[in-house]
C-alpha cells in the first residue's frame, strides 16, 4: 500500500473512532451551571414543518425594554452541535455576560441531532426549513429586528458550524455573516464505510443524509455547493469566518474546505488556532465572533 493511500485509511479508522466518543464527551453537564440573566428568554415555537413545539433562546441587548419604540438591533442565530440543545450556549458560556457589550439580540435555535438539515429518513424532521421558513419570522415578528440580509449572522460549533455555512451558502439572500467553529464540514459526505453504523454521530448521519450519493447528500455536502458554484452567485455570499483546533479531529477537514475556499475566490478568514473540540475552544471563538459581527453586521 503506497504511503497516500495509508494516510487516507489511518485518517478515516481515526475518524471512525473519534467520532464514537468525541461527540458524546463535549455534551456531558458542565461543572458549574451559568446564571442567566433577565435578558435571557425561553419560548417554544409551535412549528407546522416539525409537527411540535421547538424550544429555543433569545439574548436581548442589556438597554432592549428600555429603548425606543422605533430602535431595532441586527439578530445572530447560534446553532449548538450533536448531543446538544438549545440552551448550550447560554449555559455552557457566559454568552449573556458577552453579548452584554453589543447591541443586538442572539437567538438559539433547536437542532436536536438533525444537522441543520431536512431528514431523508423521518419527514416531519425538517431542521433546515423549520429554521429558514419558520423561526426567523417568528423572531423578526416577535422583536424589533432589522430583517434584511445586512443584519443578519448565523454561526455554530461542530454540527453548527456545518449548519451555518450551510445556510450561508443555500441562501445568501439571508445572511451577511457566518461564523463556523471546529466545524463538521465534512458531514454531507460520511457514509457507513468511512463511520461504521454505531455511536450518535454515525446514527444520525445516516439517519439524516441517507445512503451514499442520495439527493439529500447531494444537495447539503458544502463542498459540492462550493465547487460547483458559479462565479456570479459567489459574488452574493455572506462572509465566511471559519476556525479550528489544530489538535481537533476536524482540522484537517476545515484546511480542506479553507482551501477550497480560496480555490473558489470565496471571501473568508480561516483561523487556525491550538485546541481541541471542546467548550474552551468554543467559548474563546464566540467571543471573536461577536467581535467580528460588530464590525461587519450593522
Amino acid at each position: 500500500m503506497n504511503t497516500g493511500k495509508h494516510r487516507i485509511l489511518n485518517y478515516f479508522l481515526w475518524l471512525i473512532f473519534v467520532f464514537s466518543f468525541s461527540f458524546s464527551a463535549y455534551a456531558q453537564p458542565a461543572q458549574t451551571k451559568v446564571a442567566l440573566p433577565a435578558t435571557v428568554e425561553s419560548y417554544k415555537l409551535n412549528s407546522k414543518l416539525m409537527a411540535r413545539e421547538m424550544p429555543y433562546r433569545v439574548v436581548l441587548p442589556v438597554n432592549y425594554n428600555n429603548s425606543n419604540e422605533k430602535t431595532f438591533y441586527p439578530v445572530v442565530y447560534l446553532l449548538h452541535g450533536l448531543t446538544g440543545h438549545f440552551n448550550n450556549w447560554t449555559d455552557r458560556t457566559k454568552l449573556a455576560e458577552y453579548a452584554a457589550k453589543y447591541n443586538f439580540i442572539i437567538v438559539t435555535p433547536e437542532g436536536n441531532n438533525g444537522w441543520y438539515t431536512d431528514s431523508s429518513s423521518v419527514p416531519n424532521d425538517k431542521y433546515e426549513s423549520y429554521i429558514i421558513q419558520e423561526l426567523i419570522p417568528e423572531v423578526d415578528k416577535k422583536y424589533r429586528t432589522l430583517k434584511d440580509k445586512n443584519h443578519r449572522a448565523i454561526a455554530g460549533l461542530s454540527m453548527g458550524g456545518y449548519g451555518s455555512i450551510k445556510f450561508g451558502l443555500k441562501y445568501p439572500e439571508m445572511f451577511s455573516l457566518v461564523g463556523s467553529f471546529s466545524g463538521a464540514l465534512g458531514a454531507g459526505t460520511w457514509t457507513e464505510k468511512t463511520l461504521g453504523k454505531n455511536g450518535a454521530a454515525a446514527q444520525s448521519i445516516l439517519g439524516v443524509f441517507g445512503i451514499e450519493n442520495s439527493q439529500t447528500r447531494l444537495t447539503n455536502d458544502v463542498f459540492k455547493i462550493v465547487r460547483e458554484m458559479p462565479a456570479d452567485k459567489i459574488k452574493t455570499l455572506p462572509f465566511l469566518y471559519v476556525d479550528c483546533g489544530t489538535e481537533d479531529f476536524l482540522f484537517q477537514n476545515n484546511r480542506d474546505f479553507a482551501d477550497l475556499l480560496v480555490e473558489k475566490k470565496v471571501p473568508h478568514e480561516f483561523r487556525q488556532l491550538p485546541g481541541i473540540h471542546d467548550w474552551r475552544f468554543w467559548n474563546s471563538q464566540v467571543q471573536e465572533f461577536l467581535r467580528l459581527t460588530e464590525k461587519i453586521v450593522k
